[in-house]
């Protein structure tokens, strides 16, 4: 395939596009390292401590794919300028707190701007992208994702390390505020004209149809689902959220159906679920995060309290992943639409390696007096291998989805590896904490880490099924045209 370069206006988006996601993400993955430290300087309560943590994820999760949809109506430059202003606002705000309430409303509102700017990403690179460009823009995508992951604890423990307690924590966060102001003032001045512009009947002075029921249902659902996960220790009440969430959702998508045979635009059209690498990409990739996204809390929790390894030492051993995870993504950019999902299956296999040899390095530190430094090379293989699933499935996954509806499908896709994410770690953080309560911190390690095999062999599986669907797909098409 003839390689097409970039032109100057796509490369300058690329970039005001990607910035601002990989500091929402970044502010997923720093928060662990600096809670000790937030709770010293304010004198926060425990409940106050694990809302830091999950009013930023709940926030984040439940917006996704209104926000997609909104910016598919009224032009997605707004809505990611928009997502600009109110994260840089809760950055400030929490940079800023004085108590721990403070600092939980900030992160809603961090929050909320994260919701509101990661679904438009996904759209700009589908309207203005296609073909290999498309493909290697998404391999930068997935580079921020994967980096992201890794430095943010780097980043947490750098900035404590350097500015002391009290303000190291909270530079984590200020230092969001000049980068989203950059960010406006580079959007405002470098996205073309298109990014601005309104569809549907939005673009005609008519009323937009936005589905309200639709979209509160999907949020209410999305949120009680979410939430019981959240706070999963708490018991009670929270487990009763569950049922209810996922009866939510189930009424949802009979509502959207109803919608459009009324002549409706549904918030989410269930046809885009017709598509079938949509479908297995969207399952399987949710089914991956579930997993794979548990590892760093893993190894943080692991190495710092079952080995005494300090926070900073803790962060850096994921930094060889994160460099092995940017390279990855561009080679697998440049070849995922001649290899098609075979490399997001391959790359799965390699991530069960990677994972199985992780356990063999602890099993080898339990009975060997192995050094848990080994854990470097094996997590290092982790980080190529997610190269070649991330961007290559968001690129599979979104080939055949009209660019006009690529920010709901962006939506639907993050909101799953959100749900995914709070799923996975409270049941892999609850198995880590009950094997180290009843054994070893080197078994819960073993423990956790085999959960993760399994939610990721259930995503190989996904692809696996696709991988054949489309061979018989290709199939059939061959044998159609033998016939005429």
């Amino acid at each position: 395939m003839a390689k097409q370069q970039m032109t100057k206006t796509q490369r300058a988006l690329l970039v005001v596009v990607l910035v601002p996601v990989f500091m929402s993400l970044l502010s997923i993955s720093s928060i662990n390292v600096i809670l000790p430290s937030v709770q010293e300087s304010l004198d926060a309560t425990t409940s106050e401590i694990q809302w830091v943590l999950s009013g930023y994820t709940l926030a984040f999760g439940v917006l996704l794919v209104a926000a997609g949809r909104a910016g598919d109506t009224f032009g997605r430059a707004r809505l990611f300028v928009a997502g600009l202003v109110v994260f840089g606002l809760g950055a400030l705000l929490s940079g800023l707190a004085v108590n721990g309430l403070m600092l939980v409303l900030a992160r809603f509102v961090m929050g909320f701007g994260s919701g509101l700017l990661n679904p438009q990403t996904v759209g700009f690179i589908q309207q203005f992208f296609d073909g290999p460009r498309r493909a290697r823009a998404f391999a930068s995508f997935g580079t921020v994702v994967g980096v992201s992951v890794a430095i943010g604890p780097v980043l947490g423990g750098g900035l404590i390390a350097l500015a002391g307690p009290d303000w190291g924590w909270r530079w984590t966060f200020l230092v969001n505020v000049p980068i989203a102001a950059a960010a406006i003032w580079f959007a405002r001045r470098h996205f073309p004209a298109e990014a601005w512009q309104r569809t549907g009947p939005a673009a005609h002075g008519g009323k937009p149809d936005l589905d309200p029921v639709g979209t509160v249902a999907f949020t209410l659902g999305t949120l009680l689902v979410m939430w019981t996960f959240l706070e999963i220790d708490q018991g009670g009440i929270f487990w009763a959220m569950l049922p209810a969430g996922v009866a939510i959702l189930t009424w949802w998508v009979w509502w959207e159906r109803r919608y459009k045979r009324r002549g409706g635009a549904p918030m989410v059209d269930m046809a885009l679920f017709r598509n079938r690498p949509y479908r297995n990409g969207t399952l399987l990739i949710g089914l991956f995060f579930t997993g794979s996204t548990s590892v760093w809390v893993t190894v943080a929790i692991f190495l710092q309290t079952g080995h005494g390894v300090s926070a900073l030492g803790a962060a850096l051993i994921g930094v060889p992943s994160a460099i092995a995870t940017s390279i990855s993504s561009q080679i697998a950019g440049r070849y995922v639409l001649n290899a098609g999902r075979p490399m997001v299956a391959w790359g799965m296999t390699v991530t069960l390696t990677a994972l199985a040899s992780s356990i063999f390095v602890v099993v080898g530190v339990q009975l060997w007096d192995w050094s848990v430094w080994w854990l470097v090379l094996t997590l290092s293989l982790l980080g190529v291998a997610q190269g070649f699933i991330v961007s290559p499935n968001q690129t599979l996954s979104l080939i055949e989805v009209p660019a006009h509806v690529s920010g709901v499908a962006g939506g639907v896709m993050q909101t799953g590896q959100r749900v995914g994410t709070s799923v996975g770690t409270a049941l892999i953080t609850s198995t880590l904490f009950g094997v180290a309560a009843a054994w070893s911190w080197n078994w819960a390690f073993i423990a956790a880490f085999g959960l993760i095999m399994f939610m990721v062999s259930i995503a190989l599986v996904v692809a696996i099924v696709d991988v054949r669907g489309t061979r018989q797909a290709q199939a059939a098409v061959a044998q159609g045209r033998e016939s005429a």
